[in-house]
């Protein structure tokens, strides 16, 4: 009975809200429970078959492309690299090999990665911003990353070889992460309005000079290649840095899911947080740099793709609602599926020819969400969205 008596008086713990009003702690927590499915068994069956689609994703994406191959040959040389399995006369080498081997797979794992990491970050960045519009390109980072890109490409900036593209990228993302934080700061604590609006300003600011570079360069070839470039591609994936891309992603999963309370408490406002004793300001500056660090390496790797961050987490949340601890292995997940897919189809679309997929997910991806945001409401936070 003294158990029982406990568990009513915690129940029963109030916190003052935003408005002044005692709200209990248990209700605040009960409305992140929304969503279609709900409870453990609904969530771990989800885990299981977005685990599943995604291996037949890839081993079916791995099958597509302009070259005609058999799926007995695609296998084959898998197999091979994998377990050594066949003969290494016929399978080490060859047209078949290195298509298989070093264009195909290597650009679907990547695929998997980047989309695991936009999605995660897309979740991360609507928490700390408060925001269910924000995606990983919400504080401007994007801007950061192409104005690097382009000042490596046309300007030949960059000490880092083959690499200076990609490394001009990242250190643009994690250049412009800092100046949100730096500019936030001023005349007071930094808010979540004040990082929305410090990211806005520094993205149009990276977007004029990057625009002011493409017009005094003289140089059409490089101007294509940045153009490409900031269309998105999976193109040029290699395993040496899909292994860079994949520990990095997995990493911030891991350490985002550690975060998942506070994630949780960002959703129900700082001052709702603080009354719990959580002071959410200094959490802001670590999400917001681990979360430029994925962007940066994703940017390295693929250029600049958009609403993966924005649109999966938003059908993530309307099926299993907006605790994190559900949230980020299942938008992560999704994420993977939805990129492999969008990267068959900028395959095979054109007879001969690759499409971005920046392209493709943008003309495919800004409908849905308008559709979604018609069909559907949701709750952010406690809050109607």
């Amino acid at each position: 009975m003294g158990m029982n008596m406990r568990r009513k008086d915690s129940e029963a713990t109030e916190v003052i809200s935003s408005h002044g009003k005692p709200q209990s702690v248990a209700g605040e927590a009960s409305r992140l429970a929304t969503g279609v499915f709900r409870g453990i068994p609904a969530y771990v069956c989800a885990i299981v078959v977005l685990l599943a689609v995604l291996v037949l994703s890839v081993l079916f994406a791995v099958t597509v492309g302009s070259a005609d191959l058999t799926v007995q040959e695609v296998y084959d040389i898998i197999l091979f690299e994998w377990f050594h399995i066949g003969d290494p006369a016929v399978l080490a080498q060859g047209a078949v090999h290195d298509i298989v081997w070093f264009i195909r797979l290597p650009r679907i794992v990547l695929g998997v990665a980047v989309g695991m990491g936009l999605a995660t970050v897309g979740v991360v960045m609507q928490a700390v911003v408060q925001n269910p519009l924000a995606d990983p390109y919400i504080l401007g980072i994007s801007s950061g990353a192409s104005l690097g890109a382009t000042a490596a490409i046309l300007l030949g900036i960059g000490a880092f070889g083959s690499n200076s593209v990609g490394a001009c990228a990242f250190l643009g993302a994690l250049g412009v992460s800092f100046a949100v934080i730096w500019i936030s700061h001023l005349g007071g604590r930094a808010t979540s309005v004040k990082l929305v609006l410090a990211g806005v300003a520094l993205s149009s600011v990276c977007s004029a000079v990057s625009n002011f570079i493409v017009y005094v360069a003289d140089d059409p070839g490089r101007f294509m290649t940045v153009t490409f470039w900031l269309m998105g591609s999976l193109a040029g994936a290699e395993w040496e840095s899909n292994g860079v891309i994949f520990l990095v992603v997995l990493l911030a999963l891991a350490f985002f899911l550690t975060q998942s309370r506070t994630l949780n408490l960002m959703l129900l406002g700082d001052d709702t947080a603080i009354t719990l004793g959580t002071n959410l300001h200094r959490y802001r500056q670590v999400y917001l740099v681990a979360a430029s660090l994925v962007v940066g390496f994703v940017v390295y790797a693929s250029g600049v793709i958009g609403f993966v961050g924005l649109i999966i987490p938003h059908v993530i949340r309307v099926l299993f609602g907006v605790d994190h601890r559900k949230l980020l292995p299942l938008s992560a997940l999704a994420g993977g599926i939805f990129l492999v897919w969008a990267d068959v189809v900028a395959r095979t679309i054109i007879p001969n020819a690759e499409l971005p997929i920046g392209i493709l997910i943008s003309i495919v991806g800004a409908p849905a969400f308008v559709l979604l945001l018609i069909k559907k409401t949701y709750s952010f936070g406690g809050k109607a969205a």
